[in-house]
């Protein structure tokens, strides 16, 4: 580029030299260095107009070759036509590219739809329009709210919050339930993924219903079991010697059963019911005492010190006995695991996204690989160990769902030989003002 831009500028002296010493000749050196100025600015005029013409055509994509010229021009002519061919190579690539991510994408059982920053429909799949209604003509650039008019479903859109899907009735067909996927990208931007998840809900509804029944029948039986056993251990001293430990056996894993049956009824109840509208107001002081001292007496033989910290006239909304529940699963559960003398933490603070509560212990601690999967059904980090302390396995699931059912989420920190802790968070629309009389005692 620069060698061009010099041959241009010695053509300009050269055609300034020569007007010059013709000028001499003849006495008008101004009137021919003017004149040759003249030329050589008509020149350039001509170039940009031979330059604008083609411009023009750019967008034409029968277009052909530039237009001839030499020196700096030849080559302005030659570069534009490369950065021509360029980006209709790359728009051809970027075409063929979206061309087949829609065929392949109408082949999908599963809705995809793009939606602008704006919140209103850019594009669509075949499979869009059987689960969700959208028209290829109608609807397009319309608002995805005004087409989907499930409350739930534009307070999970307006809400920006998806890490977790969003179930909900088709709105064309009310007998399919559809799992709503959103991401964010570009500025502002979202992809929707939507599927078709009836069958999977339907054996999932079977599940809870037959857990729960089964659970129902059972807990008739075995409490029967449970009191004959207690029964002729209460009599002992009249039972033959050879069977006293037999039967020691069997009233414990009878308890142990009880146990399992009775935490399983209270998962299928946190399944599927619902929260009441007409929640408890809970004080989390008070609430802490009372787990305290409960846990002072069932652990009194392990000499565990139990210790509360908490921000003062803190208040929370929801069911008392479910969180009184969830929160005793914890502080038992550290203690269970928790050799002699032990020091166990309850404790709630208050923070900017809302009020954490925190369960620590200074016991074996858990390995690493564990954590992600202790909130699982059954799931046993030591089997014997869960033998030993008479666990179900369902503690934790238990914890995992009261905390979801009150917009709460539960997050485990553990190292072996270190400890660990057990964080609930809750979110700040769930805290309440201290009471008028709390306040002015205070």
């Amino acid at each position: 580029m620069l060698r061009e831009w010099r041959s241009e500028l010695n053509r300009l002296l050269l055609l300034i030299a020569g007007a010059s010493v013709l000028g001499l000749i003849v006495g008008q050196i101004t009137l021919f260095v003017l004149l040759a100025l003249l030329f050589y600015l008509s020149r350039m005029m001509f170039q940009l107009y031979r330059l604008n013409r083609w411009l023009e055509n750019l967008p034409d994509a029968t277009q052909g070759e530039p237009p001839e010229a030499t020196g700096v021009w030849g080559w302005i002519f030659d570069g534009i036509y490369r950065l021509q061919r360029r980006e209709r190579q790359a728009v051809n690539h970027l075409k063929s590219i979206l061309d087949k991510a829609q065929e392949s994408s109408a082949a999908l059982e599963m809705a995809v739809v793009m939606i602008n920053h704006r919140g209103n429909l850019e594009w669509w799949n075949k499979a869009a329009e059987t689960l969700l209604g959208f028209r290829a003509e109608q609807d397009k650039q319309q608002g995805v709210t005004n087409l989907l008019r499930e409350p739930r479903f534009f307070e999970y859109f307006e809400k920006r919050h998806y890490a977790e899907p969003l179930r909900i009735q088709s709105p064309i067909h009310k007998n399919l339930i559809l799992e709503f996927q959103i991401t964010l990208f570009g500025e502002g931007e979202r992809l929707m993924l939507v599927r078709d998840v009836s069958q999977m809900h339907k054996l999932e509804s079977m599940r809870k219903d037959f857990v729960g029944n089964v659970s129902h029948e059972l807990r008739t039986p075995i409490t029967v079991i449970n009191g004959y056993l207690e029964t002729l251990l209460d009599h002992k001293d009249s039972v033959a010697p050879r069977w006293v430990k037999p039967l020691e056996q069997m009233h414990q894993q009878s308890q142990r059963m009880e146990n399992i049956v009775r935490d399983l009824l209270t998962l299928s109840r946190l399944e599927t019911k619902s929260l009441p509208k007409e929640q408890d107001r809970i004080d989390i002081n008070s609430l802490f005492r009372e787990i305290k001292t409960e846990a002072e007496q069932v652990f009194a033989h392990k000499s565990h010190t139990f210790t509360l910290a908490s921000d003062p006239d803190l208040y929370v909304r929801g069911s008392m006995s479910e969180l009184y529940s969830a929160l005793s699963n914890l502080l038992f559960n550290a203690a269970k695991y928790t050799p002699d003398k032990g020091e166990i933490g309850l404790s709630a603070h208050l923070n900017s996204a809302g009020l954490d509560v925190e369960v620590t212990d200074n016991g074996v601690g858990i390995a690493e690989h564990h954590i992600p999967r202790l909130t699982e059904r059954f799931y046993r980090v030591d089997e014997s160990r869960s033998t030993d302390t008479g666990g179900t396995g369902l503690g934790l699931a238990i914890v995992k769902h009261v905390l979801a059912r009150h917009g709460g989420s539960l997050e485990i920190y553990s190292k072996v030989g270190k400890g660990s802790r057990f964080v609930c968070h809750f979110p700040k629309e769930r805290l309440l003002p201290a009471p008028v009389q709390a306040v002015k005692s205070a």
